[in-house]
């Protein structure tokens, strides 16, 4: 046994891996996985502590993204229906938009369509009036062309008005022209050639004698004036059709504040 026991030794002596320096290689430090352990415990209580100091409204808003992704998943039939319509609307519109610029398939026909919408212009109507109220000489007639110039200059406002706060584009990027500049006519809603066609139309059957050809050719004026925009790609469907509505709605207001003779005719002497 004493010979057994010196051979072993004398093994374990002569056996490289048994040696200071390697022993670091077959047994696995207690000292890193302690520390290792030790990490781990001191974050995950680190997390569960902060979890447990986390402001309640992160909470409340953390419980509430669920319930915000299931009203976007499930919309309300409103919204169905109003996206529905928004989106038959912008293609309706587009599919019109036959001269919004020279590779249209009526493109050769836009310099005429944007001459009719030249003849709906804010600038042209008012330095018509202008002219004509200088020339006129009855009382009549300077009364209903005041009228009418305030009309004018109500709608060009009203229509600026509406159109910075809804703030809507039209369906092919089209560039104002100088004229839409002066009249602040720069976005899409509500159309403004619209409401001014409609406006004029209804000014001019109610306060001047026509016969019944020229009421109907004034009639379609505004109508061709209106979806003349949407031929070009300036404006959408909806939105000439809006500007119809307000048209009649504006030719209501100066109905209200009709300025009287006497009052045109003060207004007159200080100009």
């Amino acid at each position: 046994m004493p010979a057994s026991q010196t051979r072993s030794r004398a093994r374990d002596k002569n056996n490289v891996l048994n040696r200071a320096e390697f022993l670091s290689l077959n047994q696995p430090l207690k000292g890193n996985q302690e520390s290792r352990s030790s990490g781990r415990k001191q974050s995950g209580q680190a997390g569960a502590a902060g979890a447990q100091n986390s402001n309640p409204k992160e909470r409340r808003q953390s419980q509430q993204l669920p319930e915000e992704d299931c009203m976007q998943l499930n919309p309300s039939f409103k919204g169905i229906a109003f996206n529905s319509l928004l989106a038959i609307d912008i293609c309706m519109s587009k599919r019109l938009g036959v001269c919004a610029n020279r590779a249209s398939s009526w493109g050769g026909a836009r310099s005429m369509i944007n001459l009719l919408g030249i003849t709906g212009h804010g600038i042209p109507w008012i330095a018509g009036t202008l002219i004509c109220l200088v020339k006129s000489s009855t009382l009549a007639g300077q009364e209903v062309l005041m009228n009418l110039l305030l009309a004018l200059l109500l709608d060009i406002m009203i229509v600026a008005g509406l159109q910075k706060l809804a703030k809507r584009k039209g369906p092919y990027d089209v560039t104002p022209g100088l004229l839409d500049y002066l009249t602040m006519d720069t976005y899409a809603f509500p159309a403004g050639h619209a409401s001014r066609a409609a406006m004029l139309s209804k000014f001019f059957l109610n306060h001047l004698v026509l016969a019944i050809p020229l009421r109907i050719l004034l009639v379609l004026w505004a109508l061709c004036v209106g979806f003349s925009r949407v031929m070009i790609g300036r404006h959408h469907i909806t939105d000439v059709l809006s500007g119809f509505v307000f048209g009649y709605l504006q030719f209501r207001l100066v109905e209200l504040i009709w300025m009287s003779s006497n009052t045109c005719q003060m207004l007159i002497s200080i100009w």
